[in-house]
């Protein structure tokens, strides 16, 4: 028995509260330290770069979930994992306001629990995603279970954004310690029975971690599949940590608009991602590699005109072209899951898992690498006496340039060995 619609919508609603409490790290509490704590962008991009390369032990998930065990366990105690490192992050954002070395050690333990976490949760909920869904349902499945995170990534940086005003640290930890809490209570009522009802395929023959992670690099279509979400995935995390510091210090936007302006960052993310499912899996209209050509070449354009805004201190703009990129990041984004959650299956053994590991695995190793390259190039621009328009500008440029290259391997890769067309459910 595989998953049906319903069970589908459920999983998606762990990924939406993965997402719920990541964004608070990866936005608000990177804005706190940069903004109001008046240090260098380099040290939430560490912290942050810590947790996506925790993430490296993907695989290792991956593959225990490709030879046995419960996955619904690994699910709800990686949330709970995540929780506790999200609330112990804030914590660690109010300490280092009077002891720098106490709150710098908290959040290094919190961050390292939020990749553990986020590791151990999401890769098993692929895993359970990949194996359990039938073919023809699997790119839908992913197109749901993505938009359902942008979803929560969205609507928790916009209601938190209204919480945080006016910003008090006793209100930062009520906020954080709510939203963790709910994500909490909410992934295991979601998750709770299904796994017991579906038959999900896995490898037979226990073989040794490394031995099988070796054979699915050895698949060319893995391995080419693996450097493209490198490249493309460092291009789409290289602002996450340098937007919102970009619109308080350029623009004077408050902690909680800048948390707001993610918000609707992430809102066009949903409807970039919305677009492509619905006219590609309802209409047939594009392939993936069109969809994701012109995703990266739109979000190329789109991190220009944010750079121009600045220089030209054209404030009015900000919020459109940050939605604009948005919704071209999620153009792309959907477009490469769905070639991810189609190509998973594929290969001389069916160890989805273990690719969906290795690829979670190149993400977070991207998305740390981006982050932190972001954050370092700002941070020496200003200390080449660049003003903060042309430093965040020059990091955003360099970002519309590596889009461009993504978007040429897509080009060149994606046509022999990508799906031409999102599958339509029930086709």
């Amino acid at each position: 028995m595989t998953l049906s619609w319903l069970q589908i919508c459920r999983l998606g609603l762990v990924q939406c509260c993965l997402g719920a409490i990541v964004v608070l790290t990866t936005s608000t509490l990177n804005r706190l330290m940069v903004i109001e704590l008046a240090l260098p962008a380099v040290l939430p991009g560490m912290l942050v770069a810590l947790h996506y390369g925790i993430q490296l032990s993907r695989p290792n998930w991956g593959f225990r979930s490709d030879t046995g065990g419960s996955r619904t366990r690994w699910i709800i105690g990686g949330m709970a994992i995540l929780g506790a490192g999200g609330f112990c992050a804030a914590a660690g954002v109010v300490l280092l306001q009077s002891s720098f070395w106490a709150g710098l050690s908290l959040s290094i333990v919190a961050y390292a629990a939020i990749g553990l976490g986020v590791g151990a949760s999401g890769t098993s909920l692929l895993a359970l995603l990949a194996t359990a869904t039938a073919p023809h349902r699997r790119a839908a499945a992913a197109t749901i279970t993505w938009l359902m995170m942008i979803f929560g990534i969205a609507m928790t940086a916009g209601v938190v954004g209204g919480l945080l005003t006016p910003y008090t640290s006793e209100t930062l930890l009520r906020v954080v310690g709510g939203v963790c809490i709910g994500a909490l209570v909410l992934t295991a009522l979601a998750v709770w029975g299904i796994e017991r009802r579906v038959t999900a395929q896995r490898e037979a023959e226990a073989l040794p971690f490394r031995q099988g992670l070796a054979e699915i690099w050895a698949e060319p279509r893995a391995r080419n599949f693996t450097i493209f979400v490198f490249l493309s995935m460092t291009a789409y995390f290289m602002q996450e940590l340098i937007l919102e510091p970009y619109a308080g210090l350029v623009f004077g936007l408050t902690p909680g608009q800048s948390t707001q302006l993610s918000g609707m960052q992430n809102g066009g993310v949903f409807m970039g991602m919305l677009l492509v499912g619905i006219t590609a899996t309802g209409f047939k209209l594009g392939s993936l590699r069109t969809w994701v050509v012109a995703g990266c070449l739109g979000s190329c354009v789109s991190l220009c005109a944010i750079a121009t805004i600045g220089a030209m201190h054209l404030a009015t703009l900000l919020i459109p072209t940050v939605i604009a990129l948005g919704f071209f990041n999620g153009m792309f984004a959907v477009a490469a899951i769905g070639s991810m959650m189609a190509l998973a299956g594929q290969g001389k053994e069916r160890r989805e898992g273990t690719r969906m590991g290795l690829w979670g695995a190149a993400q977070a190793v991207a998305a740390g690498f981006g982050g932190l390259l972001g954050a370092v190039l700002v941070d020496l621009f200003r200390l080449a006496a660049l003003g903060d328009a042309q430093a965040f500008g020059t990091v955003f440029l360099i970002e519309a340039a590596i889009f461009i290259a993504a978007a040429f391997m897509a080009a060149r890769i994606m046509t022999r060995q990508a799906p031409t067309a999102i599958a339509i459910p029930g086709e």
